[in-house]
């Protein structure tokens, strides 16, 4: 797989209260992903955004968008999915790149 694939594979980290809790117990972290992203895709893409990262198991979620109301006319937000990715013991990632 190229990188400049998966560079794009990765979205954004998902920070929330829930997800730090995760992160402290488990030693995982969530991310938005590509709709269209494979667990081997995700793996190679943290190792390769993360230097130094080894990555133990991966778990992906589909998240149905929610059904709203714009400007008094029905509608939905996107469908994303979510990454669980569980690292090796010892191993850590900084979001903070420092």
């Amino acid at each position: 797989m190229s990188q400049e694939k998966l560079m794009t594979v990765l979205r954004e980290p998902r920070v929330t209260e829930k997800t730090t809790l995760v992160g402290e117990a488990f030693n995982q972290y969530v991310f938005k992903v590509a709709k269209t992203a494979t667990k081997p895709e995700i793996k190679q893409a943290v190792e390769l955004m993360f230097e130094g990262a080894e990555v133990e198991s991966v778990q992906v979620m589909n998240v149905k968008g929610k059904r709203k109301t714009f400007a008094r006319r029905p509608g939905k937000r996107v469908d994303w999915k979510k990454a669980y990715v569980k690292l090796k013991p010892g191993f850590d990632i900084d979001f903070m790149g420092g």
